[in-house]
């Protein structure tokens, strides 16, 4: 073994791994886009590979502390219906979202979280146009949508503010288990730790 690039609890990740997850990247149709190896941007790619990896331990430790297993897991698309919900929860979490165990325990570590009638009340104020269908006019252009009334809407708001919620809720819960389980050797850190050298801002 080349040595340990994290621990997961008394588990360690050895760089062998590391290097195995970058060379199947560095193998795939992504290739082109990657930065090149040995480079600060490289670096960096690996130390967020790093996060994937001790990410997906994480997962899988407490899913398994807690008794669940993929069956009936929600759809990626369920939790993350857009861009913006991925950019939300981060590009990590998002990543380790595609395995259907860590889908699970995002259900089980959200399923309390809900809004309120207040909440959507307030949202659909803020917002009226949000939910809105554009109207079509005769002469074939999309005229301005109505402000549609709220309990029209009042369900897709909800669902709209209740996976925000729930996005957040899980990158807080994920980011305080990381923190209380994850050890990260030199040279292995968060890609935004602004202590490694490689987190530079550039324009």
């Amino acid at each position: 073994m080349s040595g340990v690039a994290a621990t997961v609890g008394d588990a360690p990740v050895p760089v062998d791994e590391v290097d195995a997850r970058e060379a199947r990247l560095r193998a795939s149709p992504l290739a082109a886009a990657l930065p090149a190896a040995g480079t600060s941007e490289g670096r960096q790619l690996r130390r967020w590979l790093t996060q994937l990896i001790v990410t997906e331990r994480v997962v899988a430790a407490e899913a398994a502390a807690h008794g669940l297993t993929a069956r009936d897991a929600p759809t990626e698309a369920e939790l993350l219906p857009d861009v913006t919900a991925r950019l939300d929860i981060g590009s990590v979490a998002a990543a380790a979202l595609a395995d259907p165990l860590a889908r699970a325990l995002f259900a089980h570590v959200t399923a309390a979280i809900d809004v309120t009638d207040d909440e959507v009340a307030d949202y659909h104020a803020r917002n009226p146009l949000r939910f809105a269908t554009p109207r079509a006019s005769r002469c074939g252009w999309r005229a301005p949508a109505l402000s549609p009334p709220l309990q029209q809407v009042r369900a897709a708001i909800a669902e709209h503010l209740r996976g925000a919620a729930r996005r957040r809720a899980f990158r807080v819960w994920l980011d305080a288990r990381r923190a209380a389980l994850v050890a990260l050797a030199p040279g292995y850190e968060h890609p935004g730790d602004p202590r490694q050298p490689d987190n530079t801002h550039r324009h």
